[in-house]
């Protein structure tokens, strides 16, 4: 399967936010090449997402694991405070909720 465009990550939305909900984790957003519309074979898919404060790394790596495994697809998953502040911008810029 080739990377998921946005079109059909907004298709499985309903799917996706159970899985981030399940982990702790809310305001589900697509970052990167997805979200700009020029991701390749190679992309992967990039989610920003909020985490409930009493949630942690574990947390997001199981949400991590279970975004692969339900759109079997490699992805990336971090949350604003997790950014470098020298790409946290053009990763706002990017961000669309999903």
């Amino acid at each position: 399967m080739g990377v998921p465009m946005l079109t059909e990550l907004r298709h499985r939305r309903t799917e996706i936010l159970a899985v981030a909900r399940a982990r702790g984790a809310s305001r589900v957003r697509v970052f990167g090449s997805v979200a700009r519309g020029d991701a390749t074979e190679l992309s992967d898919i990039d989610f920003l997402v909020d985490l409930d404060a009493e949630r942690g790394l574990l947390d997001l790596g199981g949400l991590l694991m279970d975004l692969r495994d339900l759109l079997g697809h490699g992805v990336d998953v971090a949350t604003e405070a997790a950014l470098r502040p020298r790409v946290a911008q053009r990763v706002l810029a990017d961000a669309i909720d999903l």
